[in-house]
């Protein structure tokens, strides 16, 4: 038997995503594909566009056969912490033979280098990033002029660090390598539109230039050739009723929890520092709009995209002394199954067997799988994170809060 691991978001699920499966599946001669997902929350600081347990269908349906949560944490993190959580995930499974992912280089011999290169991190290295920095350079340019000078065999190959698709693999690859795991990566290059492409393009667009053209046009009728028809059905049942979720649902919530943290400050949130809880005090009062309010506070040196996750750090009650502990702890506690493909049981029996974390199915059984101990608190952030969501699904279309424990796996 042969499993490959795949790490998304599908945000939402889209024609590229159905493609990547069966090339995972039949590039790396998988019998099973397991896929490590997002929950409620994305990287780029914001709600999913679509709730997880959609998501997860959307994928079963197309060609995965498990899909598990990648806890909140590390979903929501800048891209060293979501590479980590995940493959820590895979690898504990047991069962993981290959990684699969998407890179705008498609060469894993490059990003593999570069992964070596940025784990070394030599004193030169250190120090020379260290003065870039100083100089005014931003971490990015610092890097690459640093890696230019101590590794110089690389230089034609850094054009690779300026592509989200190729930085998040080379943290894949990290992780990896820390790691010293068996699981053997694979990569194949990006097709159609590009990762930041807000357009939409053939078959083959960009998730953004999907949750755009949503956003901006109100229906979901243009985007019908973007994904899979059995994509555009589940879209097709929820619209109107829990779907969509935009950032800027997050306006109603979020000025309400930072007015609760002014007076004390904010720098106990994950990868949030003095200076960015100083201007988010003083910016406050300016808050109308969570677009708008992450626009004000970007600078040269903060992204916007690092602005929104630091923002959903405080809103999640995501916290640096927590992530300490989980990463002392390797990460990951638990498996929590999201969605599963009923002709998949040899995979899941494998599973059983051979995973050093247990497999959740239900939230009533956690206590005694996991304790009450660190394991807990991750879950517990899981939980508080999805029940958010359901608020947000709740203000803006009405109904029924459904809390975590309500919430049935998808099952195919």
């Amino acid at each position: 038997m042969r499993t490959v691991g795949i790490i998304a978001e599908y945000n939402p699920f889209h024609n590229g995503h159905a493609y990547h499966i069966a090339e995972a599946r039949r590039l790396t001669g998988a019998d099973y594909c397991i896929v490590v997902m997002s929950g409620d929350f994305v990287q780029r600081g914001t709600p999913a566009i679509m709730d997880k347990f959609l998501r997860a269908r959307s994928a079963l349906l197309n060609g995965a056969d498990l899909v598990l949560e990648l806890p909140v944490y590390y979903a929501a993190g800048s891209a060293e912490y979501f590479a980590s959580g995940a493959i820590a995930l895979l690898d504990k499974l047991g069962v993981t033979d290959a990684l699969f992912f998407g890179s705008e280089s498609g060469d894993i011999r490059v990003l593999s280098s570069l992964a070596d290169a940025l784990l070394d991190e030599s004193p030169r290295f250190q120090q020379m990033l260290k003065q870039q920095m100083k100089a005014g350079a931003t971490y990015p340019q610092a890097r690459n002029l640093a890696l230019s000078v101590t590794v110089p065999h690389l230089t034609d190959k850094l054009f690779a660090l300026q592509s989200p698709n190729n930085i998040l693999g080379i943290e894949y690859l990290k992780a990896l390598k820390r790691r010293h795991s068996k699981i053997q990566p694979y990569t194949i290059g990006r097709s159609g539109a590009e990762y930041h492409s807000a357009s939409l393009e053939s078959i083959y667009s960009s998730a953004l230039a999907i949750r755009e053209s949503i956003k901006e046009r109100g229906d979901i009728q243009y985007i019908r050739d973007q994904v899979p028809p059995s994509a555009y059905a589940l879209m097709e049942e929820a619209f109107g009723h829990t779907f969509p979720i935009l950032p800027d649902d997050l306006s109603a919530l979020l000025p309400y929890k930072l007015l609760l943290e002014r007076e004390k400050g904010y720098t106990g949130y994950l990868d949030i520092d003095g200076s960015f809880s100083d201007r988010l005090c003083n910016m406050l009062p300016s808050f109308t709009d969570y677009s708008s309010f992450c626009e004000l506070l970007k600078t040269r040196n903060t992204t916007y995209t690092r602005v929104a996750r630091n923002l959903l750090h405080i809103l999640l009650d995501i916290r640096s002394d927590d992530m300490a502990q989980f990463s002392r702890d390797d990460h990951i506690y638990y498996a929590r199954i999201l969605g599963i493909n009923r002709e998949a049981e040899p995979l899941f029996g494998a599973i059983k067997e051979r995973a050093a974390i247990p497999l959740l199915s239900k939230l009533s059984d956690a206590a005694d799988r996991i304790g009450q101990g660190s394991g807990r608190r991750l879950l517990n952030a899981d939980i508080r994170s999805g029940n958010i969501y359901s608020l947000l699904v709740q203000h803006k279309f009405g109904g029924q809060i459904q809390n975590e424990y309500q919430k049935p796996i998808a099952v195919v």
